[in-house]
C-alpha cells in the first residue's frame, strides 16, 4: 500500500509509503492522499492528523520518472481533478494536520509540507524547491506561501537556487515550529495531536478556519473579519460553561509547570 493510516485514539497517523522511491508522489499516491484526507475530514472520531513519510524521506515530490515516461505536466503540476489533488485535500480538511517531516521534502513534497497546519521536523529533514531546475513552476501554492512564511528575500534564495536548507535553518527562518532527534519526532507530533484532541472539536475547527481565512487578508480587514466571525459563536457562551472550563484550564496549567 502506498499510504498507511493508523489510529492512536482520536489521532490518525498518515504515512506516505513508497520508501524505495523517496515517497515520490506518483498518481496513485496523490489520489490516495486526496481520498484519505477527505475520509478523515468526515470521520468525527478523528480530532487531529499527523502526516509523515516512511524511510529516509518525507517526500521527494512529483514522481519525475513517471512524469518523464509519458505524464502530462499540466495535469500533474496544476491538477483540476480534485480527486487527485493532495494539497487541496489537506487544505480543505477541517482537522488540524501536523506534518512530521522526517527527511527530505523536495519541490512537490515541500508543497505538501506547506499544506500542513503545524510543522515538526527531524534533524534529518531538509527542504528544497527545485521547480525551476526541473523546468516546472509550482501549481500547489508554494510560490505564494513560502514568501509569506520566511520573507520574500529568503523565499527567492530557496526557490531561485534550488538549494537545500536544513532543519535548523528552517526553524530559524520560521518555516517549521520545532526540531527533534529522529526517534523523538513522531512521538512529539502525536503528543501535540493528542493535546489538540482534548480541546472541543467545534472550537478547534472554527479557530483553524478563522486563522486561515484571516491570513489571506490585509490586517485591518482581518480584524473586522474576526469580530464578525466570532460574535455569534461567543454570544452562545454561558457563565456556567466559562466556570467549568476555567477549572479545567487551571488544573492543566498546574500540571504543565
Amino acid at each position: 500500500m502506498v499510504l498507511l493510516i493508523e489510529r492512536d485514539g482520536p489521532v490518525a497517523v498518515v504515512t506516505l509509503n513508497r520508501p524505495e522511491a523517496m515517497n515520490a508522489l506518483s498518481r496513485e499516491l496523490r489520489a490516495a492522499i486526496a481520498r484519505a484526507f477527505k475520509e478523515l475530514d468526515h470521520d468525527e472520531s478523528v480530532r487531529a492528523i499527523v502526516l509523515t513519510g516512511a524511510g529516509k524521506a518525507f517526500t521527494a515530490g512529483l514522481d519525475l520518472k513517471e512524469l518523464a515516461s509519458g505524464g502530462r505536466v499540466v495535469e500533474d503540476a496544476n491538477p483540476t481533478d480534485h480527486d487527485r489533488d493532495p494539497v487541496r485535500a489537506l487544505t480543505k480538511c477541517r482537522k488540524p494536520i501536523i506534518g512530521a517531516i522526517n527527511g527530505a521534502a523536495i519541490t512537490g513534497g515541500f508543497e505538501i509540507a506547506l499544506a500542513c497546519d503545524i510543522l515538526y521536523a527531524s534533524t534529518n529533514a531538509r527542504f528544497a524547491d527545485t521547480h525551476a531546475r526541473v523546468g516546472i513552476l509550482p501549481g500547489w501554492g508554494l510560490s505564494q506561501k513560502l514568501s509569506r512564511l520566511v520573507g520574500i528575500h529568503r523565499a527567492k534564495e530557496i526557490s531561485l537556487s534550488g538549494n537545500f536548507i536544513d532543519a535548523e535553518t528552517a526553524r530559524d527562518w520560521g518555516l517549521v515550529n520545532r526540531v527533534f532527534e529522529p526517534a523523538e519526532l513522531l512521538p512529539a507530533a502525536i503528543k501535540l495531536a493528542q493535546d489538540i484532541a482534548t480541546v472541543p472539536a467545534d472550537k478547534v475547527e472554527a479557530y483553524k478556519r478563522l486563522i486561515d481565512d484571516g491570513f489571506g487578508m490585509k490586517f485591518e480587514k482581518a480584524l473586522k473579519y474576526e469580530t464578525k466571525f466570532t460574535a455569534s459563536l461567543n454570544a452562545a457562551v454561558t457563565a456556567d460553561s466559562i466556570a467549568e472550563a476555567r477549572e479545567t484550564v487551571m488544573a492543566r496549567g498546574r500540571k504543565q509547570k
